[in-house]
Parts: structure tokens; C-alpha cells; sequence
């Protein structure tokens, strides 16, 4: 892994430096004397900062990982190969091509940034300092812990499919530059994951806290960690925790499409700032890679919905989640371009309208702790349709024609049709079918592309379904090389 750790000693250095740069100023830091940059609660804040920053990258929340999460799933197709990002769709990559090893990189630079502050607290707090650290501390236990289950998600076995199957390299310490760290176990994994998402707890405020992490942001990645992990007593626990705090409250049906031209919004639970000039993609942002077709904004119209997906959004003319879609290519009537990320159809962006391709990303949104509820509840311990019911209603209703949720008619794929229809574009969508081996079928046929790397239908026992060590980080690390994932 030495290869790994020089491009993460650099990465670190340089991100730290452009994001605290004003702080790093006063005092010139290096890969020697980075620990020496951290002497406050307001210089941990600033590295706090600048992890966030990294966060929003192209090859993290910015853009590669969301569109993972659902080209991936059967809601997006393709109306053209060629476009960017389509090894995602077909599932095209090898360890020696497509690899996709920035995700690799990129996470583990976040998390080598996360250990790097956390020692250097550890060392002050060693030292007597008196400064209050248990914020930044707690901020950089739960980046750390989303960090490593988006990793593990993406590069080992469901949880509930096999948690004895290797996961990814579990490591909490900055490394020694010739380390070569094995890959842990599923399990190992998910253990320290929640044992950050559990240490970080004290220290956070039951605020909002626009842009950051709370307490509550971390109740509700402990829910969604919980889901997957099939642990639905304690993901039922977790999601009424955020959602009977008041601290957030449901859009209106008349509200929810404007949330998405507003910063901040009263569901947004755990929000990414994208400022313009500073983290805005532009013409590789996620908005762009979303939107129709259209050689005047440049935009490749790379990912539409298909068609099942819009047959099922189709169900009620008026479902108001219709109103962040807009007509692709294929026709003047299909409606399967997304402008979530633009703010809206109307390109009116989260920090106006000029700015429709810096627009914050929703991480997490009080809709998703209705619905692990509506599905944990239904399969607790104690199953209570009932109440299973009536957290999906909250977010079926909006779509008002459909049938209500009852506790005769609650089940687990009614929950998961609503959370398709509500997520769509969020990156959930994959990550739900593989947890639950659903079957995944993919509208190859819409435009009727080629895609000889899969099948039209697939499950998690496709070997492809998780990504590839890279071949590059193997020849690095000899170590590993016994622990690729199977089937590459």
C-alpha cells in the first residue's frame, strides 16, 4: 500500500492547505509539521472544513458516488454509451480497467485526514491542553464512520449476505509511510463504524447545524447503518430518535419541490455545501450529468430514468416529485431528465439562479428516516404493521391518488417502490436492492444499447456487484493480493 499512502500523504497536505489556507498562512505546514497546524478548537474546526471540502469532490459525494448508487439500482438507463460514466451502468470494470480505485483513494484521503486530526486532538489532550476538542472530535469520528461504510459498500459483500467476507482495510491510525494494511472483514467493518458513530454521540449538538454533523445527523447514519446490517430493532430506534426530536419536520407536498432551489430546508438532515468557484463542477457536476441533452449548457444528458421508474412515478399524475423531472431526448414527453440538482426545471440552483450547478448536496433528508422506520417496524422484533403504515403514508401521500397505506396492505416492496420514487438521483436505490437481493432489471432496451458485462436482470450473487481491488494498489501491496474480491 505504499503507493496508496503516498498519493494520501499528498492529497492530505494539499487539500488541507487550499481549504485552511488563510490559517496555514500563519504558520507554513508541511507533511513533517501538519501536526503543529492544530493548536484550537478553531484550527481543528478549519481541518473539519477542509474534510467537508473534500467530501464534495468528483469522486466522492460531489458526483461519482451518487450516480453509483443508482445507475447501478434499475432507475437510471442510458439513451447513448460514450457519454461518461457508463461503466457504472454496464457494470464494465476489471481490476486492470475501470477499476474505479478514485473512490479508494479519495475515501481513504478523507479517512487518513480524519485519523490525522483525532491523533493530533489526542496528543494536545495528552498534553493538558484546555481547549475544548469534543466537537472536532466528534465531526471527525462521524466523517470517518460514513466514510468507511460507503467504502465497505462499495468494495465488500452486503452485510446480510456474507459479513465473514472481506471488507476493506480498517485503519484508525496514520499509517507508517511502507505500511501495507490488510482488508477486515464485512463485520470488523460495521463494528467500527459503529463504534465511531458511538463514540462521536457526546460531543455533537441536538441543533441544527447547517452543514455539519449533529447529533441527530449521526442517529440517522447509525439508522441507515442499522438497516443494512438487517439490525431493524435498533434502525427503528435510531430513525424515531431523529424523527420525534422536532428538530426537523416534513416539506409539505406544496413545499417539496421547491426544496430543492433552498438551502437548508426542513428535512435536510445532513447537508454538503458545493459554493460556487470553490467545489462547483460546472459542466462535470451532477446536475449536468442528470439533465436532458442540450448543446446550448453543454449538458451530455449521460443518465434518464427508465422506464419502469417512470411508470411507477406515473402512477399518480400528480405526485408532486414529477415536478424535479423535465423531457429528455428521446421525446418531447418522456420526463426522465432529473433536475434535482439544478434546484429545479427552472435552473433556479440553491444560491440562485446563476448558480444552478452549485447546489448542496442532500446527504441525508427526514424522508429517509419515515421510511427506515416504515420498513424496520414492519420487521422487528415485535412487527407492528400499524406503525409501519403510517410512516409510509407520510411519504406516499405525495401522491395523493394512490392508495393509502394500511396495515392489511404494508409490505416490504411498498416501502421500497416509494423509497425508488423519493430517493431517485439520491444514490440509495442500488444499496437498498443489494442489502435485500432483490432483483435488479435493467431498460437496456429502451434505446436498445449493447451491454455484453451482464445480463438484463442481476442479484448481489453477481460478482460485479462490488468493485475490484485495483490492480494498481495490489502490485503496491502484496498483502492484498490474495484478498480480491472474487470473480476478478
Amino acid at each position: 500500500m505504499k503507493k496508496y499512502i503516498k498519493i494520501l500523504l499528498a492529497a492530505s497536505v494539499l487539500s488541507t492547505a487550499y481549504s485552511c489556507k488563510d490559517f496555514l498562512e500563519v504558520e507554513p505546514s508541511n507533511a513533517v509539521d501538519y501536526d503543529k497546524a492544530i493548536r484550537t478548537a478553531n484550527d481543528a474546526q478549519i481541518v473539519v472544513n477542509g474534510i467537508l471540502r473534500q467530501m464534495t469532490s468528483s469522486n466522492y459525494y460531489g458526483r461519482n458516488f451518487i450516480i453509483y448508487g443508482d445507475a447501478k439500482g434499475g432507475d437510471f438507463t442510458l439513451f447513448s454509451q460514450g457519454r461518461g460514466l457508463d461503466p457504472f451502468y454496464t457494470f464494465n470494470h476489471s481490476a486492470q480497467a475501470n477499476s474505479y480505485s478514485s473512490f479508494w483513494t479519495s475515501i481513504y484521503n478523507i479517512i487518513y485526514q480524519a485519523n490525522n486530526l483525532l491523533e493530533n486532538i489526542e496528543k494536545l489532550q495528552s498534553q493538558g491542553t484546555l481547549e475544548n476538542f469534543a466537537l472536532a472530535k466528534s465531526d471527525a469520528l462521524t466523517i470517518r464512520a460514513l466514510a468507511y461504510f460507503d467504502l465497505v459498500r462499495l468494495y465488500g459483500k452486503s452485510y446480510t449476505d456474507d459479513k465473514n467476507a472481506w471488507g476493506v482495510p480498517n485503519i484508525t491510525k496514520t499509517l507508517l509511510y511502507d505500511s501495507q494494511p490488510a482488508r477486515s472483514t464485512v463485520a470488523e467493518n460495521y463494528t467500527q463504524i459503529m463504534k465511531d458513530l458511538k463514540d462521536a454521540e457526546a460531543g455533537l449538538p441536538k441543533t441544527k447545524r447547517d452543514g455539519y454533523v449533529n447529533y441527530y445527523a449521526n442517529k440517522a447514519i447509525q439508522a441507515r447503518v442499522y438497516l443494512t446490517m438487517g439490525d431493524y430493532d435498533n434502525a427503528l430506534k435510531a430513525s424515531e430518535e431523529v424523527i420525534n426530536s422536532g428538530v426537523y419536520s416534513l416539506y409539505t407536498n406544496a413545499q417539496w419541490v421547491s426544496s430543492w432551489s433552498n438551502q437548508f430546508g426542513s428535512e435536510s438532515i445532513l447537508e454538503f455545501v458545493i459554493e460556487p468557484n470553490q467545489g462547483d463542477l460546472a459542466r462535470t457536476s451532477l446536475a449536468f450529468y442528470l439533465m436532458r441533452r442540450n448543446h446550448q449548457t453543454g449538458a451530455l444528458g449521460n443518465f434518464l430514468a427508465s422506464t419502469p421508474f417512470l411508470t411507477a412515478l406515473n402512477a399518480d399524475p400528480n405526485d408532486v416529485r414529477k415536478g424535479v423531472m423535465a423531457r429528455d431526448e428521446s421525446s418531447a414527453t418522456r420526463l426522465g431528465s432529473c433536475y434535482k440538482y439544478s434546484g429545479s426545471v427552472a435552473f433556479s440552483g440553491d444560491k440562485g439562479s446563476s448558480n444552478f450547478t452549485a447546489v448542496n448536496i442532500k446527504v441525508i433528508r427526514l424522508s429517509e428516516m419515515y421510511l427506515t422506520a416504515a420498513e424496520a417496524a414492519l420487521k422487528s422484533s415485535v412487527p407492528n404493521p400499524t406503525k409501519a403504515a403510517e410512516y409510509l403514508q407520510a411519504i406516499r401521500k405525495r401522491a395523493p391518488a394512490l392508495t393509502p397505506a394500511t396495515a392489511a396492505n404494508v409490505t416490504e416492496d411498498l416501502i421500497l417502490a416509494e423509497k425508488s420514487k423519493e430517493f431517485f438521483g439520491e444514490g440509495i436505490r442500488y444499496f437498498d436492492m443489494l442489502r435485500l437481493n432483490k432483483t435488479i432489471n435493467f431498460d437496456d432496451a429502451f434505446a436498445g444499447i449493447s451491454v455484453p458485462t451482464r445480463t438484463s436482470s442481476i442479484n448481489r450473487s453477481f460478482y460485479r456487484t462490488i468493485l475490484p481491488i485495483s490492480q494498481d494498489e495490489i502490485n503496491a501491496n502484496p498483502d492484498i493480493q490474495g484478498q480480491q474480491n472474487p470473480g476478478y
